[in-house]
């Protein structure tokens, strides 16, 4: 969705970066849901049983609609708390989704092209730092980075977590030793897909899950499952709305993250 006002003298453009949830894919996601949708209609046994309200109270006979949704705090768009990654961030309780800073979640975007990377790479320091180049720009503490990969593009297919190149631990660590508190990617994890990490693991190659493992010595969260992020029309000079759910103790919160484009005119 991308919707653009006029508002104050300013052109504001809202470009909605978050996956839609569905019972469509829900068959095949790696982090299950489910929605089940109650009519109007339904909401008159309701209504009489606790109100002695029936559907002559009501017009046409209709109360209100409700869904009933099952789901992990990992289904869907959703920002990763420090908790997510251990128990512990640098030897002190891991914060986690509902202690995350609020500043943390809403700041100045930069957009990194990562599609020339082929499902299950890494995405290195070196590619990092050749596409600020590219673009021009330097990072600056609390900018939101998010990593273009094109991966979004498979969300409604099965397998698509299987299908995007991601993070390792040094590239992680190069952006948080930046002052970047918030990394997106269009992609169902951070890091490479679970099939690469896992043989790799067990050929004594390398660290399972590096890329979120950094948590654990270094604070930061992350933004998985974005989409759209091809309608951003700029690598930098647009701010991002990140603000998770208020999930008490919770590992995750799911987010409606939007791209803010504001112009004068």
């Amino acid at each position: 969705m991308r919707e653009s006002f006029i508002r104050n003298g300013k052109k504001i453009t809202l470009i909605d970066l978050s996956d839609r949830l569905e019972n469509e894919t829900s068959s095949f996601e790696p982090s299950g849901h489910k929605i089940h949708y109650s009519s109007h209609k339904e909401a008159i046994p309701v209504t009489k049983k606790f109100l002695g309200l029936d559907e002559s109270y009501w017009p046409n006979g209709e109360g209100w609609a409700v869904e009933e949704v099952t789901l992990s705090t990992h289904s869907g768009t959703h920002v990763d708390a420090p908790y997510h990654y251990g128990p512990e961030t640098a030897g002190k309780p891991a914060r986690t989704i509902d202690q995350v800073p609020l500043s943390w979640c809403y700041g100045d975007g930069v957009l990194l092209n990562m599609t020339h990377k082929q499902a299950g790479d890494e995405i290195t320091v070196e590619d990092l730092q050749a596409e600020l180049e590219r673009i021009g720009y330097t990072l600056k503490p609390y900018d939101i980075v998010l990593l273009h990969t094109g991966a979004s593009k498979h969300f409604k297919t099965a397998g698509y977590d299987f299908k995007h190149p991601g993070l390792g631990r040094a590239g992680t660590e190069w952006l948080v030793d930046q002052g970047i508190r918030l990394i997106g990617i269009d992609a169902w994890g951070l890091d490479r897909p679970f099939n690469v990490m896992a043989k790799e693991a067990k050929e004594g190659k390398g660290q399972f899950w590096d890329a979120h493992l950094l948590g654990r010595e270094k604070e930061y969260c992350q933004i998985e499952k974005l989409c759209n992020l091809d309608q951003i029309p700029k690598p930098f000079g647009f701010r991002v709305s990140a603000f998770p759910v208020n999930i008490a103790k919770a590992s995750a919160g799911w987010s409606r993250v939007v791209a803010i484009i504001e112009e004068d005119i």
